[in-house]
This record gives C-alpha cells, sequence and structure tokens, in this order.
C-alpha cells in the first residue's frame, strides 16, 4: 500500500487525511482506494471486523468507512457500536456503507452512532462529497484535490483547455467542444489530475463505475472520441497521451 506523509500547499506542509476503510469486498475497497487516493488522501483498509476495530485504534483515522454485513464476524453495526463505546475511537466519523435500503437500517446505523449512511451500488463523487462534509462537520482540515492542476471556483484549467464544471461547458483555444456525458466525465477525470498517469482500472472503475467487469476496450473508444475533438487537427498539441502497459496521462 502505498504511503504518504504530507501534501504540499503553497509553503505549508499538511499532513493526509487517513480514511480507514472496513469492507469484506475487496473490490469495493479497491475502487474507494484508488479513488481517494487521487483525491489526496491516505487510505487502510480491513477486510473484517475485528481487524477494523484493531487498525482504527492502531491508526486513529480522521474518518472510518464501514460497511454494515460483514460475514461471518462481527457486522458493521456492532462495529460502529464498539468504537463509539471506546475513549479513543468515539470521535471518529463513521460513514457507513450497505445493500440494504430499508428505512429501519438506516435508522439502525445512525442509532448506533454513524455520521451518514450510503446504500451500495454508490457514485464515487457522492461518496466523496459525503466524507467531505462529515469532515467539515467534524471540523476536521479538508483534504486538497489530489495533484489537481489550476481550478478556479467552477473552472479546471489545463494548457489552452478550460472547463467549466457549473455548466459542464468545455472550450479549447476559445473553441466551444460539445461532449457527451461519458465523454466529459472522462475529460474532467483527466483535468483533475493532470501529468498523473491514470491506470486502466482506475479509469474504468471512476468513469463508469466498480460493477463493470470484463475485457472492454472501451476506455480505447472514449479516448479517441475525446482527441478527435479537443485534438481537431494534425496541428494542435496532442494532450492525452497514452502510457504504453499502463493507461493515460493528460500532460502538454
Amino acid at each position: 500500500m502505498q504511503q504518504g506523509n504530507s501534501w504540499q500547499s503553497g509553503q505549508e506542509k499538511q499532513p493526509l487525511l487517513r480514511v480507514l476503510v472496513v469492507d469484506d469486498e475487496e473490490n469495493i475497497i479497491e475502487f474507494i482506494r484508488l479513488g481517494l487516493r487521487y483525491e489526496g488522501f491516505q487510505v487502510e483498509s480491513a477486510n473484517d471486523g475485528e481487524t477494523g476495530i484493531a487498525t482504527a485504534l492502531r491508526i486513529n483515522p480522521d474518518i472510518i468507512i464501514l460497511d454494515v454485513m460483514m460475514p461471518p464476524g462481527i457486522d458493521g453495526l456492532e462495529v460502529c457500536r464498539r468504537l463509539r463505546e471506546n475513549p479513543t475511537t468515539r470521535e471518529i466519523p463513521i460513514l457507513m456503507l450497505t445493500a440494504r435500503d430499508e428505512v429501519r437500517d438506516r435508522i439502525a446505523g445512525l442509532r448506533t452512532g454513524a455520521d451518514d449512511y450510503l446504500t451500495k451500488p454508490f457514485d464515487f463523487d457522492e461518496l466523496l462529497e459525503r466524507i467531505r462534509a462529515i469532515l467539515r462537520r467534524q471540523g476536521r482540515t479538508k483534504s486538497p484535490q489530489g495533484a489537481a492542476g489550476a481550478e478556479n471556483g467552477n473552472m479546471l484549467e489545463f494548457e489552452d483547455l478550460r472547463m467549466n464544471t457549473a455548466t459542464r461547458e468545455v472550450t479549447r483555444a476559445g473553441r466551444l467542444i460539445e461532449l457527451t456525458a461519458t465523454e466529459y466525465n472522462l475529460l474532467h477525470l483527466f483535468m483533475s489530475h493532470p501529468r498523473q498517469v491514470l491506470d486502466r482500472q482506475t479509469i474504468l472503475q471512476r468513469v463508469w463505475g466498480y460493477e463493470f467487469l470484463g475485457e472492454t476496450n472501451i476506455i480505447e473508444v472514449y479516448v479517441r472520441y475525446l482527441r478527435e475533438k479537443i485534438e481537431d487537427s494534425p496541428s494542435t498539441p496532442r494532450l492525452i497521451q497514452t502510457v504504453r502497459s499502463v493507461g493515460y496521462v493528460l500532460k502538454g
């Protein structure tokens, strides 16, 4: 697991916010881990309740993402209950995940001490915003936007490429570019993480969702669509670069 000690913000060094993911489904752990690491968090994980409690005591995370159903050991409700009873972990915010969508299940989770509740399957962006909202309510330092490039309010900028996330308008050198929803989401991922190599698994999970399975060339197809639209002539510099056997990177 990749470890990080600090991120650089101007001339100040701030600690990475640490997230503990407790879930018995490795694909969900990996989905959350990849996404949050690219957003500037440090992530650790446990795949059962007992290990989750021990890890929380050991690392004192800033927030815990906790699955409700983790057979055959103790479930997430019991984990949450024990964490709230322990003075060391009592104040750590907890976001519960579950496949159950009944009101009584959500109430049970909140009554055991969870700060929020999200049902599976979930959208990563919603998970991220819920994490940030919980951390703001707790008065904890907000995590940076990963290694994102210049972002001014609703604007993402890279070279002569501009994206307004409020209006979803994209321009290059002042020329308006019409994108489909998937093309926009893929370009947003690239522009949020300029000069970072994004592997195929990360792109699939962040753009198409963690339940997208099987061998596919869908990424290559949509990268080609994007290139045709943002690199509309041979003289236009290519911004989306292929990294052989790995994935893609946005760089000049």
